[in-house]
This record gives C-alpha cells, sequence and structure tokens, in this order.
C-alpha cells in the first residue's frame, strides 16, 4: 500500500513519424500513446502503452479503461492487484510500468535490482525495413549494410524476391522476417526451401495466428516465432511443437510484469526469446530492455521512427541502445 493516498493521471499523446508508414490498414503519419502516471505527494512513476489495433484497442478504449481504474488507484490498486483487474493489453501495459516506476522511487533503487535483473545492460536492436518493393527494401538494406541484424516487413506476392534483393544489397547482415500472418501452408513451404541459403535466422509469425494448425510438428532449418499467437504465459501450451521462438511485447503482455514471467516460463520450455515493440516513445521502450537482457532477437528500435523523442530519451549508438537515464524510467 501506499503510504499516502495515490491519484492517477492519463495523457495522450500523437507523436509524428520521421517517414510515414504504409500498413495495410493505409499510410500512418503519428503514432498514438497514453501515459499513466501515478504520484503519492512523495513519489511518482509513469508508463506508456500503445494501442494495438490487431488486438481490437484504440487510443480512445485505452484512455477509458484507465480512466475506469483511477478509483481502484485511488483505493489502493497495486501491480500484484492489476494483473488480475484489467486484460492483457496497452492500458495494462501502461499501469503496470507506472507501478514498477513508483516501487523503484519508494525503495530508493532500480526497477532492475527491484525485478532481479541486475545492471540493465546495452542491447544490440534490429534495424526495420518496412514492407516496399524489392527495389526499394534493397536500397534501404544498401545503406544499412554495416548494421549487424535486419528485420524484414513482408506480405506480399513478391516475399522471397524482397529477401533476395536485400542478401544481395546486405550480404553480412543477419536477417530476420516478418510475414505479418499473410502467407498460407504453401507459400511458407515455398519460402522455407530458400530461408537457409538466404540465411534467415528466424521468420515471424508466417501464417495467421488462427490458421497456425498447420505448423504443429515442424522441425524445419529455420525456426518460427510466434508474434499475434502469442500475447501471455497463457498461450505457450498451445504453441509448443509448432515456434521454436516467441515474439514478446509489453503492450501484447499487458505489462513488464506479465512479459519477465512469460519470458522465464518459455525459456524454460526451450522457446527462444524476441522482444519487440510498437513504434512509441522512449519511455515505452525502456522497460522492455529489462526483458531484453537475455533475449535471442531484439527489435527495440521504436523511437528512432518519431520525428522528435521525448527528452530524455533512450541513446542509440548506431544499432546499440543504451541503459536509459533514471530520470526517463526506471530509476530511484
Amino acid at each position: 500500500m501506499a503510504p499516502h493516498p495515490q491519484r492517477l493521471t492519463v495523457t495522450r499523446r500523437a507523436w509524428p513519424l520521421a517517414r510515414p508508414i504504409t500498413t495495410p490498414q493505409g499510410v500512418v503519419h503519428a503514432v498514438d500513446t497514453v501515459v499513466a502516471e501515478i504520484s503519492d505527494g512523495d513519489s511518482r512513476g509513469r508508463g506508456e502503452g500503445v494501442p494495438l489495433a490487431r488486438f481490437g484497442e484504440s487510443i480512445e478504449s485505452v484512455v477509458a479503461t484507465l480512466e475506469g481504474t483511477k478509483g481502484a488507484v485511488l483505493s489502493g490498486l497495486d501491480r500484484e492487484t492489476l494483473q488480475q483487474a484489467l486484460p492483457p493489453g496497452a492500458a495494462r501495459n501502461a499501469l503496470d510500468c507506472a507501478f514498477w516506476a513508483i516501487e523503484a522511487n519508494r525503495a530508493y533503487c532500480p526497477v532492475a535490482d527491484l525485478a532481479g535483473v541486475g545492471e540493465v545492460a546495452p542491447v544490440a536492436t534490429a534495424f526495420t525495413i518496412q514492407l516496399d518493393t524489392p527495389e526499394a527494401m534493397a536500397a534501404q538494406a544498401a545503406s544499412q549494410r554495416t548494421r549487424p541484424l535486419i528485420r524484414l516487413e513482408l506480405g506480399g506476392a513478391d516475399d522471397l524476391a524482397r529477401v533476395q534483393a536485400v542478401r544481395a544489397a546486405a550480404p553480412a547482415a543477419r536477417l530476420i522476417v516478418d510475414a505479418n500472418e499473410s502467407w498460407d501452408a504453401a507459400q511458407l513451404a515455398e519460402f522455407l526451401r530458400h530461408a537457409a541459403d538466404l540465411r534467415v535466422e528466424l521468420v515471424e509469425q508466417p501464417l495467421p495466428a488462427g490458421a497456425d494448425d498447420a505448423l504443429a510438428g515442424y522441425d524445419g532449418p529455420v525456426p518460427l516465432c510466434a508474434d499475434e499467437a502469442c500475447r501471455t504465459r497463457a498461450d505457450l501450451d498451445r504453441l509448443a511443437g509448432r515456434y521454436q521462438a516467441i515474439n514478446i511485447k509489453l503492450d501484447k503482455a499487458g505489462g513488464l510484469t506479465e512479459a519477465l514471467a512469460l519470458a522465464a516460463d518459455a525459456t524454460r520450455r526451450g522457446f527462444r526469446i524476441m522482444v519487440g515493440g510498437a513504434v512509441g516513445t522512449s519511455l515505452g521502450t525502456a522497460p522492455a530492455l529489462l526483458v531484453a537482457q537475455r533475449a535471442a532477437f531484439v527489435d527495440l528500435a521504436g523511437p528512432t521512427a518519431l520525428e522528435t523523442d521525448r527528452a530524455p530519451g533512450l541513446r542509440f549508438e548506431g544499432g546499440t541502445i543504451m541503459p536509459p537515464e533514471p530520470r526517463l524510467w526506471g530509476g530511484p
């Protein structure tokens, strides 16, 4: 319980992108974020959530959910009881990360210590190339060919040509691809015939999450990674034998609490861990760095897609994310 009554403030803000992103739903020029801030007069903590349209969320629904918890927060809602009070999603993520931050503030120690993670080390992150023509994606890859890890957004009839073009443009880079639920079993089989020669290290969500029964017993040369098919620990039983890796995102999981537990449980079961996130500010990315400490693949460059980030924000040195400043998030 907080030493004084704790209050929740909810704010929303649109952050313009440095360059528009084309999605199956249209062209995106800005991203909406929601910040939950808890204060008890002596301490405070913030957390950021980004609504996930794929799971039926909107900026309005996330704000409304958080506004609806103000009474519970005032009455003593804490991080433990939050896990049952809200379902997984961006609203619970924002509030969960705010609770972690205020707990660290009250305890005069970093969140990483409270979470048992230890000192947060720099993390290498992927550079993502958005879906485009093979020629355009190859041009981007050529300009980033010294990056250690490149991630390709796929989702069309020319996906194999896209990967071949990128591999030719960036011969030394490690490659992971995200099919975004766009393939069928035949397209996946065709891609996998070439994936090893192209040195693709991971294929994210090749089939729609509801159609992945076709992956049962998969034992191919390239690991498959569950993204939309994996939100929380409750999904792991169903994913076993179909995927070899999972992509953990705090907005999907509903916060750092579930994300850490999911990573630990999945690791025990033999899954490889990828940590990703929606495009948002450094405030939303910083908590994910705790989960990323032991991940095989990291895709947390979201803040670099913004025209401007929060100040202070995370510091990116090439493809490496430096640990957050305490005043951004996670410090006492």
